[in-house]
């Protein structure tokens, strides 16, 4: 039985030692200017659907708060965009969560993203008011729950903790009146991008014959890197 990991802090600096599943589609980025270096980061492929997720929710919410497009074109786009946005997420962390056996996770986000695509779309085509309302509190009480899972699934008081930031959100946001959509966005967007950045706490490696016995070496030793750099 996995347990939740108390002795590791919820966010800090990513540690390079990095499990195999987690360097398939890893991405370095390295901005200098001269000898002078800028930026320089990695990101593993759940990082890069933080990344995506990130800019997807503040392009929506931005859009919706700003720009002067009808609510039937945003459903549209915003649809078409959700969409692509969930079918690269399944690419993405496909084999990670096979590794951790944690598909169901990603079924639940999926049923999730759905639900509230066609809750968002019945909402706007068909008129329904008291959802259109409350769809900034839909969003957020859906991610609420979605963290959630995560949080079971992984045993991290990291996503845990971004659960209750999202479900407090969604309970306070009618507060912001006209600039709901806008605080949504920032809510959403800077949490997904916070987990990008940072290592997240979560339950200890496990075995999988899924990987090969010189992979699963190869994780160990990766492990044991990890605790000595703590």
């Amino acid at each position: 039985m996995t347990v939740i990991p108390f002795s590791q802090p919820l966010l800090r600096d990513k540690q390079e030692a990095l499990d195999f599943q987690d360097l398939q589609g890893l991405l370095r980025l390295e901005l200098k200017i001269g000898k002078i270096r800028l930026f320089s980061g990695f990101y593993t492929r759940i990082d890069q659907v933080f990344i995506l997720w990130g800019l997807i929710c503040a392009g929506i919410f931005v859009t919706a708060q700003f720009l002067p497009i009808s609510w039937y074109t945003q459903a549209i786009w915003w649809s078409v965009l959700t969409f692509v946005g969930t079918i690269a997420m399944v690419v993405l962390t496909w084999f990670w969560v096979s590794v951790e056996r944690v598909r169901w996770l990603v079924y639940s986000w999926i049923i999730l993203m759905v639900g509230g695509i066609v809750l968002t779309d019945a909402s706007i085509f068909l008129c329904w008011g008291e959802v259109l309302m409350r769809l900034c509190p839909l969003w957020l009480g859906l991610s609420s729950i979605g963290y959630l899972c995560t949080a079971l699934a992984l045993r991290s008081r990291a996503f845990l903790l971004i659960a209750l930031i999202h479900l407090l959100a969604g309970a306070v946001i009618p507060c912001f009146s006209q600039w709901q959509f806008l605080a949504t966005g920032v809510v959403m967007a800077i949490n997904l991008l916070i987990l990008a950045e940072l290592q997240w706490d979560m339950r200890p490696p496990i075995d999988n014959d899924i990987l090969t016995p010189e992979q699963k070496l190869f994780n160990k030793q990766q492990h044991q890197r990890r605790q000595l750099a703590v």
